[in-house]
């Protein structure tokens, strides 16, 4: 009510840059929760910077700035040699350097012994640590998360040594260094009873770029000067350092920067630099074919598993890896900050990123001003994920948690009223039988049959739930997942096994699927509709096949000799019937470019518009042999889900990549596949 009788003020504050520094009306600003509670609301983006403003107001700085890590510090903290040193991991960090680099100078380099822990490596671990629990040497396991069945083994392992009458029967130099991500089957009690430490990879482009210039092996002044084309090596070994923060710093975007979160680490970035420069000294010119392919396809392309980040990756690196850098002048991005500085030393490059800026605008990485906004509430959302998983479930209780069950059990009456009964398959076979020249009649039946597996699902567990909540029958650790994740508005992981994939809340999810088996009603009422709504399919590829097979059957081809061509059509176009070969679909999102409606071509993103929607389009199959390559389209990646990143199923389709679209564009396709531009079948709300 107030919102409503005060546009232009909360206005103000919703448009704000930082909406946390504007004062607020009288009784939310006395009320600093109750603001960070309407930031949530109105402004998720901005609730990280908010939270970090009220720790800092009503605590203190400490508790928003990390602390300095040292090695030496824990080592010395830690005397006792029983106790393992564990490393806990995040993605693109490896303390191997700082570990080999402490061992050295304390002369413990000679007498460590690693291991990479795998399948088949358990028999080979338990010798070498007691081994060198009695000849007081270091053992380092490494990557403890990959070998999870063997983490009982060393748990027994470690507890038996460090029992007190084992205790004086160890080395007192001998020391067991773990690393490992975060994992579940890695045992809680080496946890409580270790020394833990986290790396976390520097946060920042300006920090990423200062770790790889003071790393090795650029750290080494002979080698540094060891190379016999000095321009060409500083102005490339610069770029290839962009390259490797940039594709590091991508990850904090997401899907947008990336399908899936690699672990790009140093190594990658050592083995590239030391790759430069022997082909430099090798070659009378510089072999950018040569070092596109071992940087790009090898050294970083080997941990790329997705087709689509892999074209991104080599997108990427053609911005650094190409003859343009050695001539003078040349930007790595539009705002003309980042380039590699003309003739300087070592000394010289280290002030050039001490003086670039602490936060970066992500045109650096080739992405849209909007992909902060995606960036900033992903981070958030993910604080307060993390932030609810540690609230207690009263449901277990004997006196509390009343109030919970009663509201879970009144989302669970809405949706099991609104939830229909199942189709009558048999009754709609009957309607629209196999038919050779309509297989849409097939693909509809098969809809139908998944959809009654996922409301049988979802109706089953919902009535056992409301039986457990009212104590009439036990309830089972599935049910109790059931009750925790519709009280935290969270799809139950029962319903995510028999439904089409989905990132929305429960609420949204639930709208969604009504909205769905309202498609496949009209359908059965009234016949195919005109416009296909394609995100209502629950397998999509099943419906992309029914329209090949019409036309290859319509025409007497074989079906893979067909593709498809996309002719998007103007928005608020009425289509009164459905086109004579192929379909028009609708229901689609595009992200990372907005749609230029007259021009009908990609064009930027308007400002906080990640999203747009996508007008109808007309899939028209037609012959492989017809269509001509033309450098004016972007092959453009639809997915289900924002999510982008999939697996593959039984059928051999990915879980979440649908097809690739050709969508027309006026500028180089490698400024959409930086920019992460993808149509999406549904959003997260």
């Amino acid at each position: 009510e107030h919102i409503a009788n005060n546009l232009p003020v909360w206005k103000q504050i919703v448009d704000a840059p930082k909406p946390h520094e504007v004062v607020f009306p009288q009784e939310w600003e006395n009320h600093p929760l109750r603001k960070l509670t309407l930031i949530r609301i109105l402004r998720p983006d901005a609730l990280i910077p908010a939270i970090t403003a009220f720790i800092k107001g009503h605590l203190d700085d400490r508790y928003i700035q990390p602390p300095m890590f040292n090695l030496a510090d824990v080592y010395y903290d830690t005397p006792d040699a029983w106790v393992p040193l564990i490393f806990i991991l995040s993605s693109g960090t490896d303390p191997l350097s700082e570990i080999n680099n402490f061992a050295a100078q304390i002369g413990m380099l000679s007498k460590l012994e690693i291991m990479s822990l795998g399948p088949g490596m358990g028999d080979r671990a338990r010798t070498k640590i007691l081994e060198c629990k009695h000849a007081g040497h270091w053992v380092l396991l490494q990557n403890c998360h990959l070998y999870g069945d063997w983490m009982p083994q060393l748990q027994r392992i470690i507890e038996d040594y460090s029992r007190d009458d084992a205790r004086p029967g160890i080395h007192k130099s001998f020391r067991l260094w773990l690393t490992s991500m975060p994992s579940e089957k890695f045992p809680v009690t080496i946890l409580q009873n270790g020394a833990k430490m986290i790396i976390e990879s520097p946060k920042g482009l300006k920090n990423n770029l200062m770790r790889c210039l003071t790393a090795d092996p650029l750290s080494s002044s002979k080698f540094w000067t060891g190379c016999n084309k000095p321009n060409e090596w500083k102005k490339l070994v610069m770029g290839l350092c962009f390259f490797h923060a940039v594709v590091q710093e991508r990850r904090a975007f997401g899907p947008l920067g990336w399908n899936i979160p690699y672990e790009f680490n140093q190594t990658d970035l050592a083995i590239s630099i030391r790759q430069l420069q022997m082909l430099l000294n090798e070659n009378a010119e510089v072999p950018f074919e040569a070092l596109l392919y071992l940087t790009g396809h090898c050294n970083y392309g080997g941990r790329v598993t997705d087709d689509h980040d892999r074209r991104t990756l080599m997108a990427i690196l053609t911005d650094y890896f190409t003859d343009d850098i050695l001539v003078e002048g040349y930007k790595f991005s539009p705002s003309g900050l980042y380039y590699a500085p003309k003739d300087a030393t070592y000394d010289g490059y280290l002030d050039y990123v001490n003086g670039l800026p602490m936060e970066q605008e992500p045109e650096v990485f080739g992405l849209h001003k909007n992909a902060n906004i995606t960036k900033s509430e992903r981070e958030a959302f993910s604080l307060l994920a993390d932030a609810l998983a540690t609230q207690p479930r009263a449901f277990a209780g004997a006196h509390g948690g009343d109030d919970s069950k009663m509201a879970v059990l009144q989302i669970v009456q809405k949706i099991m009223d609104r939830l229909p009964g199942n189709f009558d398959i048999e009754a709609v076979q009957a309607k629209y039988p196999l038919n050779y020249s309509e297989s849409m009649n097939t693909v509809l039946i098969q809809e139908l049959g998944r959809y009654n597996r996922l409301t049988t699902e979802i109706r089953n567990s919902l009535t056992a739930l409301t039986k457990a909540i009212r104590g009439e029958v036990v309830m089972s650790l599935s049910l109790e997942e059931v009750f925790n994740s519709i009280f935290d508005s969270r799809i139950p992981k029962l319903w995510k096994q028999r439904s089409y994939p989905s990132t929305k809340p429960l609420g949204a999810y639930v709208n969604d699927l009504m909205k769905r088996l309202k498609f496949l009603r009209d359908w059965i009422a009234v016949g195919p509709p005109v416009i296909f709504w394609l995100s209502g399919f629950f397998f999509t590829q099943s419906f992309l096949t029914g329209v090949l097979q019409n036309y290859a059957r319509k025409q007497q081809l074989e079906i893979d000799t067909l593709t498809w061509d996309f002719q998007v059509l103007s928005q608020g176009t009425k289509v009164e019937a459905p086109p004579e070969d192929g379909a028009y679909i609708n229901g689609l999102y595009l992200e990372g470019a907005g749609w230029d409606n007259e021009r009908k071509l990609l064009c930027e993103s308007k400002p906080k518009q990640p999203y747009v929607e996508f007008p109808t389009v007309w899939l028209r199959p037609v012959k492989q042999v017809d269509v001509r390559n033309n450098n004016n389209y972007y092959q453009c990646p639809l997915y289900k889900t924002s999510e982008r990143r999939g697996t593959l199923s039984t059928t051999g389709h990915s879980t979440n990549f649908v097809m690739e679209f050709k969508l027309p564009v006026n500028t180089d396709e490698k400024h959409w596949i930086k920019r992460g531009t993808a149509l999406l079948c549904a959003l997260d709300y």
